[in-house]
């Protein structure tokens, strides 16, 4: 997340809100396609991994395989933390990993964690795209690479429509 750069506090939670709701639809979408179906509290879950993910990627300095590695333990702390109040707590068996290896009580297992850290990979362009639309109100125009006669030149595609 980039300084406020003049906008509100209102603006930056209203920001941090949409952000948290493209994470949950996403979130549900992925499930639906991973396993068929999703449950209501995804929504939830999935807003809270997408706005995390954003943030270590935006803030931390490290390389990128810290960076995966830190998404995978954010991702999975939500995922258990959820678990124990969704599934052990209300009772509402959203899912169980108790017969994956290296499960945590069922709410967490390690495969689950490493495929977490390599979406990371995928979720944080999305989040930084995402967030520079909700600040900026409009996207950035995207460049093109041309290279006539094996010299490249940057030309933007404005330029190709007209």
């Amino acid at each position: 997340m980039d300084k406020p750069s003049g906008k509100s506090l209102a603006q930056e939670l209203k920001c941090s809100l949409c952000l948290f709701c493209i994470g949950g639809f996403l979130y549900n979408i992925i499930e639906v396609l991973w396993r068929g179906y999703s449950h209501w509290t995804m929504f939830f879950v999935g807003g809270a991994c997408f706005n995390l993910i954003g943030r270590i990627h935006t803030f931390c300095r490290k390389g990128l395989f810290q960076r995966c590695v830190l998404c995978a333990l954010a991702v999975t702390s939500v995922e258990f933390l959820s678990g124990c109040l969704f599934n052990l707590k209300m009772k509402l068996n959203v899912w169980d990993y108790s017969g994956m290896l290296f499960n945590i009580k069922g709410q967490v297992c390690l495969l689950y964690s490493v495929l977490w850290g390599f979406l990371s990979l995928i979720a944080a362009p999305i989040y930084s795209r995402c967030r520079t639309r909700l600040r900026d109100g409009r996207p950035k125009t995207p460049e093109l690479t041309i290279i006539p006669g094996g010299k490249g030149t940057e030309m933007e595609l404005t330029d190709i429509a007209e």
